[in-house]
C-alpha cells in the first residue's frame, strides 16, 4: 500500500525531545523489498529501480526512493510504472531473501524486548519499558536498532518513539528515510493537531472524503468538532474513535504474535480475474468460510490480512487490526474488501485472493461488541445459524444470496486453504 507522507510537525519546545513514557516503539524498514534486492545489486544503489513482473502483465513490488520520486508506488501496473520511470531498472523479487532478513530483524528486536508485535515483514511495534534500565532511553534504544540492522544487514529503517502506537506509527512514517522520530508525551496534542485528517489511523480516502465535506481539514478540525457531529456523519464507531485520536487517546497495548496462529482461506483462479466486482464476490466466499472455520474452533480475531498475487505470480498482503476481535464473516467481508479497493488496481490481472485472521483468542475471553443498531438476534446470530445446517447438510447448504449462480467449476475445484 502507498502510504502518505506527511511533512514533520514544528516542535513547540526548544531544546532535545523528552522520551521519558515513549515507551512504544515503531520500526519500518525503509523501502525493504527494493533495498534487500539492492544488496545483489551494489552498482544500482543511488539509482531508481523497481521491483516486480518484468512482463506487460507485471506488477510492482516495491521502489526505490529514486524511482518513487516519478510517481512509482506498490501495487502499480508495470507498464505505467514504466511510462512514469522509463530510466528505472526492473529487477525480480526475492521473495526468500526478504523472508530471511525479515527473521535476523525480527531476532534483533526480540534481543531487545519479548514485547514485539510484528505487522509484516518489514515492520513491527516494540514495548522497551522493560528494556530502558539495561539499554537506556527510549531514543537510545531506537538508534541501537537502526544501527544494528544497518551493520548486519546492510539495510535502513525508520523508527518512530512515542508514548502510543498510534503516534509511533506516525512518527516512523515522518522519519522516512533513515531516521528517527521522538513526539514527546507532553506534545502528542500539539503534535497531532497540526497533522492533516488523512494521518489519523482508520481515515481512508471515503472517511476523507466525508471530513472535508464537513469542512475538518486538519486532526485539530476534527478535536474541536463537537462529538455529536462526528458520530452524526461518520457513525457511532469511527466518529468516537477519531475523536479519541485527535486527542492522542490509544488505549492499544503492544501484543505478543505467534505468527502461526491464524485461521485463513485462498483461492486460485483458474483463469486471472480484473473485474473488481467479480473479485469481491470471491472474497464474500473466502470471508464466509475463514469466519466459520474461526467460530468452529471457538476463537475471534483482530487482525484481518489481504493476499493479492497478480498474473505474474507478486504477492502483496494488507492488514488492517480492528479494536474488539470478531468471528462473523460479514465483518470479515467489509474489512477485506476496503483493502482491496485501497490498492486500487485499475484492472489489474489477479490470480489469487486469500483471506486471513490473526491475533486469535478464545471468544469465551473476549465477548464480541454487538454492533450498534443490530437487532438482538442479529447477524452473528444468523451465521451461527448457517453453521448448524453447514453441520448437518455440507459446506454451502445455506450461503449470501449474492454467491448462488450457476455452476463455476474454477471456484468449486480450485479453492483451498492457508493454515
Amino acid at each position: 500500500m502507498s502510504r502518505r507522507q506527511f511533512a514533520l510537525p514544528a516542535r513547540r519546545s526548544g531544546g532535545p525531545p523528552d522520551d521519558a513514557g515513549c515507551t512504544i516503539l515503531h520500526v519500518d524498514m525503509d523501502a525493504f523489498y527494493a533495498s534487500a534486492t539492492l544488496l545483489h545489486h551494489p552498482d544500482l544503489v543511488g539509482t531508481p529501480v523497481i521491483i516486480g513482473g518484468s512482463g506487460n502483465r507485471g506488477v510492482v513490488l516495491s521502489a526505490t526512493y529514486e524511482a518513487r520520486r516519478f510517481g512509482v508506488t506498490s501495487a502499480m501496473p508495470m507498464a505505467r510504472a514504466r511510462r512514469l520511470a522509463p530510466s528505472a531498472t526492473v529487477l525480480p523479487p526475492q521473495h526468500e531473501l526478504y523472508a530471511s532478513i525479515s527473521d535476523a530483524v525480527m531476532d534483533t528486536f526480540a534481543s531487545i524486548t519479548p514485547y514485539v508485535e510484528p505487522l509484516s515483514l518489514d515492520e513491527a511495534f516494540l514495548d522497551v519499558s522493560g528494556a530502558v534500565r539495561r539499554l537506556g532511553s527510549p531514543a537510545r534504544i531506537g538508534q541501537l536498532i537502526r544501527d544494528t540492522i544497518a551493520d548486519e544487514q546492510r539495510i535502513t529503517c525508520s523508527v518512530g518513539v512515542a508514548p502510543t502506537k498510534f503516534v509511533a506509527k506516525i512518527a516512523s512514517g515522518l522519519a522516512k528515510p533513515d531516521g528517527l522520530v521522538v513526539v514527546p508525551e507532553a506534545e502528542v496534542v500539539a503534535f497531532l493537531h497540526q497533522l492533516p485528517v488523512g494521518a489519523l489511523w482508520g481515515v481512508g480516502e471515503r472517511t476523507e472524503e466525508a471530513l472535508g465535506r464537513l469542512g475538518l481539514r486538519t486532526v485539530a478540525d476534527i478535536a474541536h468538532t463537537p462529538l455529536t457531529t462526528l458520530v452524526r456523519a461518520l457513525g457511532e464507531a469511527t466518529g468516537r474513535h477519531l475523536h479519541e485520536l485527535s486527542w492522542g487517546r490509544d488505549p492499544r497495548r503492544v501484543e505478543v504474535e505467534h505468527r502461526e496462529r491464524s485461521i485463513g482461506s485462498n483461492q486460485t483462479f483458474e483463469f486471472d480475474l480484473d473485474d473488481a466486482e467479480e473479485i469481491r464476490r470471491r472474497l464474500l466466499a473466502l470471508a464466509e468460510r475463514t469466519a466459520s472455520r474461526v467460530r468452529a474452533a471457538g476463537l475471534a480475531g483482530r487482525t484481518i490480512t489481504l493476499t493479492v498475487r497478480f498474473s505474474d505470480f507478486t504477492t502483496i498482503t494488507r492488514s488492517t487490526t480492528l479494536r474488539e476481535p470478531t468471528d462473523s464473516g460479514r465483518t470479515l467481508y467489509a474489512e477485506a474488501c476496503s483493502l482491496f479497493d485501497a490498492l486500487g488496481l485499475q484492472r489489474a490481472r489477479l490470480r489469487l485472493v486469500g483471506v486471513r485472521v490473526a491475533k486469535l483468542v478464545p471468544r469465551a475471553e473476549a465477548p464480541i461488541q454487538g454492533v450498534l443498531g443490530e437487532p438482538e438476534h442479529g447477524w452473528r446470530d444468523a451465521e451461527r445459524a448457517v453453521d448448524r445446517a453447514a453441520a448437518r447438510f455440507g459446506r454451502g447448504a445455506v450461503q449470501p444470496a449474492r454467491l448462488i449462480r450457476p455452476a463455476d467449476p474454477a471456484f468449486d475445484r480450485r479453492q483451498g486453504d492457508l493454515s
